[in-house]
């Protein structure tokens, strides 16, 4: 049975230590100045500020909390989008609107692990490529459900650093190696494991 091809980015599963998930995820602002959406499973990177002084989001206090925005293939990552606090003005808005302020949740733990679909554009990853690192690949995201596009790169899968760490397969029934499956991955390039400032 083929694959079925349903991108929702990065989904988190569980902590590599086995360890409890509470704590894993923090609220973030992502502020008005930035004019990508953003969506439910995207990977973020550090959007390099805080919160200015009288930033409120739904009457939150915004003052000092660091700011993400979307990553790009590359970029080093801060973590997934697990959620947003709700938009009281319309609760049916599930993402974050562009050149908006928004809260989102993230789960920004190092060892978090996540289940992504690979893209399979140029190849599929095989059962030897398990282990080895790759990019992310950034697609638009539904307004509809708030759901993110984003995929693993596997055309580009190698041994040199990159963002992700390849795990395993997902194993389900519906999955399987090759085109289009469900892969378990870490976050490889994760900025509060750098001894680097963001």
């Amino acid at each position: 049975m083929a694959n079925t091809n349903r991108p929702n980015g990065f989904r988190f599963v569980g902590m590599a230590d086995g360890a409890s998930p509470n704590g894993a995820v923090n609220q973030y602002l992502v502020p008005a100045a930035d004019g990508t959406a953003l969506f439910v499973g995207d990977a973020v990177k550090a959007g390099g500020t805080t919160g200015a002084a009288g930033v409120t989001v739904n009457g939150q206090d915004m003052e000092g909390v660091p700011t993400v925005i979307q990553a790009a293939a590359g970029d080093q990552l801060r973590g997934v989008v697990v959620g947003f606090l709700p938009l009281q003005s319309d609760l049916t808005v599930l993402h974050r609107v562009a050149s908006t302020n928004r809260v989102a949740l993230v789960c920004d733990s190092p060892n978090a692990i996540f289940e992504v679909q690979e893209d399979s554009l140029g190849a599929a990853l095989a059962a030897v490529d398990f282990g080895e690192n790759a990019d992310i690949i950034v697609n638009a995201g539904s307004t509809t459900t708030g759901q993110s596009g984003m995929m693993l790169d596997s055309s580009d899968h190698k041994t040199a650093t990159a963002q992700i760490r390849i795990l395993s397969l997902v194993k389900r029934p519906d999955n399987a190696i090759g085109a289009l499956a469900k892969i378990l991955v870490m976050i490889n390039e994760h900025d509060l494991k750098s001894t680097t400032g963001a």
